[in-house]
């Protein structure tokens, strides 16, 4: 063969074509994992109880205004009547809200879903309830309103477990339902109708047990809303429009404190029009043109997702080949041996198999466990094969100690959100710097002229 190093190059190309086939199907097959688990948690919510959402507590009013209207210019005509519905809404100045939340995983088949139990006690204060005293529009009007009803709404009510309520130090029953057009699911209270009148500081209590499934969620629609949220998770996801103003996140758990004013939201005045909450991760522009009403909360992030972390492992496939070809072929190249790309094909389909083998072990025990066993087995067949490829153990067990750096390096970047990009950019320059220092001495057109000259095609 006249040109055996190009026939060569485009061989390893050729192989390199095919792993990056097999690493996209890997890559389907984790991706596939993960929408059965996320088919998972839908059917945990969909048994259980969903995320839940905290609006009130607040007072509401249904309202009719009519008048008559004459049904000609004639003054002696029948007349007609004309109705206006319209909702008054108390929302309190103040709103304290203090929850605890125990994890109660569930499972569906292999996949574990992240299920709490949240006890939540909400104490909320009037300076007064002038804003549930009708206004007429139109002279000589009738005004009826049903009589006040104070509610909490949640975003599942399969969730709730027991509810108390106390109004100025006072046990209240509570009914399921919150009558309100929008957020019908919660429990409610009907209030006196002297409560309309009433002038000085009202104030209630409310004291909840809750289930949900992954986040939770309170709406500041008060003048002034102070939370804290507190559980023995380690791994919050703080979400929504507002971050604690502090918070202490350690491996017993975290204690998250937010401190909002009605000043830096538009919440209060939403929920009085009835507006949806703002879903989870909506970005402000997107929140102003739906608008929806704010929220703040946490989610119940779980970091040692196998299939997440898995998806991040695969993108590093095709790095992972292109280094280990670059090693067998300094070996190849420094030490004057032949490899076949046959073997170049069977290597890189042992590391593409590590993948498949780190998803699989995923389901079935811890991640990091399952790292270390698809690792020594790929690093163990390797030491194997390229003890037999490179022509002795001298050259082969350098090759796994290599490979065996390659994924601790990679066990290293999915460990380290923050830092991944940068120590994966120095690891590759360590990389670079190497081959450049192994190979300053080479002739490189000596050696292609001996290698084309003398050397029968691979």
């Amino acid at each position: 063969m006249k040109h055996p190093v190009f026939l060569k190059i485009v061989s390893i190309g050729g192989v390199l074509l095919m792993l990056v086939f097999g690493l996209n199907l890997i890559a389907g097959i984790v991706h596939d994992r993960q929408v059965h688990r996320d088919a998972a948690t839908r059917s945990v919510a969909q048994s259980l109880a969903g995320s839940q959402t905290l609006i009130g507590p607040l007072i509401h009013s249904r309202c009719v205004e009519s008048w008559d209207v004459p049904a000609g210019s004639d003054a002696t005509q029948t007349l007609t009547e004309k109705r206006r519905e319209f909702t008054l809404t108390a929302l309190p100045d103040d709103l304290n809200v203090t929850a605890g939340a125990a994890m109660e995983p569930r499972a569906r088949g292999l996949h574990k879903v992240n299920t709490f139990a949240l006890k939540a006690h909400l104490t909320a204060r009037w300076a007064d309830l002038a804003s549930l005293q009708p206004q007429a529009t139109v002279k000589n009007a009738r005004l009826q309103c049903d009589p006040p009803v104070l509610m909490v709404a949640v975003g599942d009510a399969r969730g709730i477990r027991t509810a108390r309520l106390r109004l100025d130090g006072q046990d209240r029953p509570l009914k399921p339902g919150t009558l309100h057009r929008t957020y019908a699911r919660g429990v409610h209270a009907v209030l006196p109708e002297a409560t309309r009148q009433r002038s000085e500081p009202f104030t209630a209590e409310v004291a909840l047990e809750l289930a949900g499934t992954e986040r939770f969620s309170v709406v500041p629609l008060a003048g002034t809303t102070a939370a804290r949220f507190t559980s023995g998770w380690p791994h919050p996801s703080f979400d929504g429009r507002f971050l604690p103003t502090e918070r202490t996140v350690g491996a017993q758990g975290f204690d998250a404190v937010w401190r909002l004013s009605a000043l830096a939201t538009t919440a209060p005045q939403d929920i009085a029009a009835g507006k949806p909450v703002c879903a989870e991760g909506t970005p402000e522009e997107s929140s102003a043109q739906k608008g929806c009403a704010d929220a703040f909360g946490v989610s119940f992030f779980d970091p040692v997702n196998p299939y997440a972390l898995s998806d991040r492992a695969t993108k590093y496939g095709l790095l992972f080949v292109a280094l280990t070809f670059v090693a067998v072929g300094l070996f190849e190249f420094m030490a004057q041996l032949r490899v076949h790309p046959v073997q170049y094909l069977l290597v890189g389909s042992a590391l593409c198999i590590f993948f498949l083998l780190l998803v699989s072990l995923g389901e079935h025990l811890p991640f990091g466990l399952a790292y270390s066993m698809a690792a020594t087995a790929c690093v163990s067949l390797l030491a194997y094969y390229a003890t037999h490829m490179l022509g002795s153990v001298r050259r082969g067990l350098p090759f796994a100690l290599g490979i065996a750096t390659l994924y601790g390096t990679l066990y290293l970047l999915l460990q380290l959100e923050q830092t991944a990009l940068v120590i994966g950019a120095v690891a590759l320059f360590g990389v670079l710097a190497a081959v450049m220092v192994l190979t300053r001495r080479i002739d490189w057109y000596a050696r292609l002229a001996t290698d084309t000259g003398s050397s029968p095609a691979p």
